[in-house]
């Protein structure tokens, strides 16, 4: 059936003189195209039944090649390899403008430009889908057949080899110029030397070029391979990377990010080309062609994409904002007895001080003042208590997630092709899990004793309960899980943790770009009135610790403004945090206690709050991490059932800290010498 309509489709464009290869390309690829992208079958066997009959009709076979291979001729390549999946040098927002122009009022395409040429032939923004699913070696049978006869080929493949060194060329030269950069000077002052290596790669990758022309005008010459140029490609890829690493310490930005990661792509396509262009390995060129097709057609499709070129800059953003957190989360995570023992004191300090905020809130909203006035003291109230917290090396628990998730998935990108090792991050889960457990027993077991004395006590002095009854019924009421709306409020709370983590990696990342701690140094005026040990005690505590109380302060702004913003819009809006539920409870149990059975079910209640402030944190951070790394788990399954093998093995170290490591013995023969 399928055969004679092909029959009919290919004599019709074999006879129609007036069409061209590209409106014949259009009609052979709407033939393959399936009706549904995910199904790939239809299209191989189109694909079969396309290369027999041209395989069989010499007469079609050399008139399409004769087509296709005029257009190879008469087309300019570079557009395909210099701007097809390579970031914009425009920047986000006059690419996204130019994008938003295109897609109103698209300009006319170029018979003579094979980047419109692609866009006019795969034109569906789903042909990437099933382009992409079709296997290598029947792409390669079609393009044998439409390009091996006829007059024309060596002129058209000569063609295709003088623009695909030009565009080596042009991708070298921007490389060599990219150096020049306010950005990458900031980093490493020593690449604008003459010998560095963005300009040997461009000086190397010129004589390459010159003598592979020389070399394909007279056959005789020795050819002039790239093994130099790999070299100095790869000292590239490694400066690139200590870039990367430099701009963890010394501040980074969405531009920096943008500008790394156009590198990187920029290399790639220099590797590819040179691949391409390798006449000892036609292998390697033939898988390199059919790739760098698939790449094209893919990137192609999402050229006026807003949605794709959003999702690229949001990468970015999330990445150059995770990193510092990746780095930070090592100190929420403890692997030895020591390190256990200093987080449950850390908690149990923090536990302390969130009791005598939750009473300083308490008598905020007893005073009846003015809403707005009432929220900007719950929230200094909120924000200088954490920021308190953090200066005496406290620890609020439901803080560690935002801080560790990025830890995760720095974990999970060390892995082989960006997917985990998931006995190593099992390993880490557990040494994460214990340390959130131990934070939390410090806040809890702290915050709720402490507020139950503080209640009794204050009852001796002023005669009053902290809670009257009305009050207590309001706090058990807020409680509970549903009809309280608490697990829904400790969610909000959950969703502010995680922005304070990104708030914190954005400031230290701020801190570590601007210098400020040099800027704290030399400040003219503070050089004038404070002594320079105090200037660099003040700048040091400030390099270590600027994001983290920014981190502090706004997280407490955030959970003191919720209430008021759900007044505004008349939303129940509110927020409910382990530590301060905790806390409250204790308040109720010095005002009116409960009986045990009752005290038991809130105390319930409290933890059922925590593990939501911990899970939507957790995922929260976890998720951006991941997209910021283009990272992946793999399978969730055997993560978990390796997550409980290990349990298995070490159950004991999902709770306490894991034995001391015994001590070698010393080699036999060592008595004797002491």
């Amino acid at each position: 059936m399928a055969r004679p309509q092909l029959d009919k489709l290919l004599d019709r464009i074999v006879d129609d003189e007036t069409l061209d290869a590209v409106d014949t390309l259009v009609q052979l690829v709407d033939w393959l195209r399936p009706d549904d992208p995910t199904h790939v079958a239809p299209v191989l066997a189109r694909l079969e039944e396309l290369a027999f009959a041209i395989e069989s009709r010499s007469s079609v076979r050399h008139a399409l090649s004769a087509r296709i291979q005029a257009q190879l001729v008469d087309s300019r390549h570079l557009p395909l390899y210099t701007e097809i999946g390579l970031f914009s040098r425009r920047g986000f927002f006059r690419e996204f403008g130019l994008r938003v122009y295109e897609r109103l009022n698209p300009a006319p395409p170029d018979r003579r430009n094979l980047k419109h040429v692609l866009t006019m032939v795969f034109h569906r923004v789903d042909d990437a889908e099933w382009v992409t699913s079709v296997p290598d070696d029947a792409w390669l049978r079609l393009f044998d057949l439409l390009v091996d006869v006829s007059e024309g080929r060596e002129k058209a493949l000569r063609k295709a080899r003088e623009e695909a060194l030009y565009a080596l060329e042009t991708l070298s030269i921007w490389i060599a110029a990219e150096e020049l950069e306010p950005e990458l000077l900031r980093l490493d002052p020593r690449i604008c030397e003459r010998n560095s290596a963005f300009v040997a790669q461009q000086r190397e990758l010129a004589a390459y070029v010159r003598e592979y022309m020389e070399w394909t005008q007279d056959s005789d010459r020795p050819f002039h391979d790239d093994e130099h140029a790999r070299v100095l490609l790869a000292q590239v890829a490694e400066q690139i990377a200590l870039f990367r690493k430099r701009a963890v310490k010394r501040g980074t930005s969405i531009g920096l990010t943008y500008l790394l990661e156009r590198l990187d792509q920029t290399l790639e396509r220099i590797e590819s080309l040179l691949d391409l262009l390798d006449p000892d390995e036609p292998e390697q060129r033939r898988a390199t062609g059919v790739r760098l097709f698939k790449q094209m057609v893919a990137n192609n499709s999402r050229r006026h994409s807003l949605r794709a070129l959003w999702q690229e800059n949001v990468k970015l953003l999330s990445r150059s904002v995770t990193e510092n957190a990746s780095h930070t989360g090592e100190h929420y995570i403890t692997r030895n007895r020591a390190e256990y023992l200093q987080m449950l004191w850390s908690g149990a300090g923090a536990g302390l001080i969130i009791a005598f905020m939750a009473l300083i809130k308490i008598e905020l909203v007893g005073l009846g003042l003015p809403l707005g006035l009432q929220t900007l003291l719950v929230c200094l109230n909120y924000g200088l208590g954490f920021v308190l917290i953090h200066m005496l090396h406290f620890t609020v628990a439901t803080k560690q997630p935002a801080m560790t998730a990025a830890r995760f998935a720095a974990a999970v990108e060390q892995g082989d092709k960006g997917t985990a090792n998931l006995k190593k991050l099992a390993d880490l889960m557990i040494d994460v899990g214990r340390s959130q457990f131990v934070a939390v027993v410090g806040n809890v077991f702290v915050a709720l004793p402490v507020a139950i004395v503080v209640g009794w006590a204050y009852l001796e002095l002023w005669h009053t309960p902290v809670l009257d009854a009305a009050h207590v019924d309001y706090q058990l009421e807020e409680l509970s899980p549903i009809g309280g709306l608490a697990l829904f409020h400790a969610a909000i709370a959950g969703v502010w943790l995680f922005v304070a983590g990104l708030i914190a990696g954005f400031f230290d990342n701020r801190n570590a770009y601007l210098d400020l701690p040099g800027r704290l140094r030399e400040h003219p005026l503070l050089r004038r009135v404070l002594p320079t040990g105090l200037r660099d005690r003040i700048a040091d505590y400030l390099e270590g610790n600027y994001g983290a109380l920014a981190g502090n302060f706004f997280f407490g702004v955030l959970l003191g403004v919720t209430g008021y913003i759900g007044y505004l819009l008349s939303l129940p809006l509110d927020i409910r945090h382990i530590a301060f539920s905790s806390a409250n409870l204790g308040y109720v149990a010095a005002s009116d206690l409960p009986g045990w059975g009752e005290m038991l079910m809130y105390f319930f209640f409290v933890m059922l709050i925590g593990a939501m402030n911990l899970w939507v944190s957790f995922a929260l951070a976890f998720y951006v991490a991941l997209k910021a790394r283009g990272a992946r788990i793999g399978s969730v399954p055997r993560l978990l059932r390796v997550y409980l093998q290990r349990i298995g093995e070490r159950p004991r170290e999902l709770l306490l800290p894991p034995p001391p490591a015994p001590e070698a013995e010393p080699p036999a023969g060592d008595e004797g010498r002491k």
